[in-house]
């Protein structure tokens, strides 16, 4: 490469030559999955093991939820990890991959709009993410902005997760989309989430941590909220219902609790 190229010359570079790589390769088709490459490092401000997100490609704008899950899925159907959620201008939209750098997911939402699994695109990069703001204005911040998220979601008729409500999916699903369009990737099953997290007790709540309870069977992890002051936690009960606040004293969740955890 001559020293007279560009800043911007050398990224464009290096994106076509990832894309050409992924077509020459013949890594990707709609008969095979597209491999993604590895994830970035944990950034060195999650101490509790959750690791932030890096680049990921943001596609679409619907409104209605059941278009966005159908996009979802055809994207899973390609080996990526994705999900919908509700953004802020009150569509729908999808978000997928996890990718060391702006090229290789550039180069991957460009394979993607050629095999017409797309059409327009975003990249979201690492610094977009309310987690980046941490080192300058703290965990309470972030914690501030994962309630902001979950109250978007309020009244929304939640329904993504496929059919695996039987696992408490739809609550974690949301916990998980929460979380990670704040950057932190927190795993998909409730089981899981309590276990990546650290213990909390009740009286040390703070918001942003999540709760956890045994909906289905005895002193087994079914179903976790998102907890936002005051004893209250936002959640989705159950597949098709409308994503609602309820208290922690309530009968019925007080005596299923099983505890907290936090990731901040």
């Amino acid at each position: 490469m001559k020293k007279g190229f560009s800043r911007f010359g050398r990224r464009r570079l290096l994106a076509m030559a990832a894309a050409a790589a992924v077509l020459i390769g013949g890594c990707f088709s709609p008969r095979q999955e597209y491999e993604c490459p590895p994830r970035p490092p944990a950034a060195a401000y999650c101490p509790l093991g959750l690791r932030t997100l890096g680049h990921s490609i943001q596609v679409g704008a619907f409104t209605r939820a059941d278009f966005a899950v159908r996009l979802e899925e055809k994207l899973k159907s390609q080996g990526l990890e994705a999900f919908s959620f509700l953004h802020e201008s009150g569509l729908y939209k999808v978000r997928c991959g996890d990718f060391g750098s702006y090229e290789q997911a550039r180069a991957t939402a460009l394979a993607l709009q050629r095999e017409g699994f797309i059409e327009e695109f975003f990249i979201v990069s690492p610094a977009d993410y309310p987690v980046a703001q941490v080192g300058r204005t703290g965990c309470d911040t972030l914690r501030d902005e994962i309630v902001r998220t979950a109250n978007r979601f309020l009244g929304v008729p939640y329904q993504w997760g496929g059919a695996s409500a039987e696992e408490g999916f739809d609550c974690s699903g949301l916990a998980m989309v929460v979380y990670r369009l704040n950057g932190l990737d927190l795993p998909r099953a409730s089981f899981h989430q309590y276990d990546a997290g650290k213990a909390v007790p009740g009286r040390e709540l703070r918001k942003g941590d999540l709760v956890f309870f045994a909906t289905r069977r005895p002193k087994r992890v079914s179903h976790v909220g998102i907890y936002i002051g005051g004893g209250r936690f936002i959640h989705a009960p159950r597949r098709g219902q409308r994503v609602r606040v309820s208290n922690l004293s309530s009968g019925y969740f007080a005596q299923r609790y099983m505890g907290a955890r936090t990731y901040l």
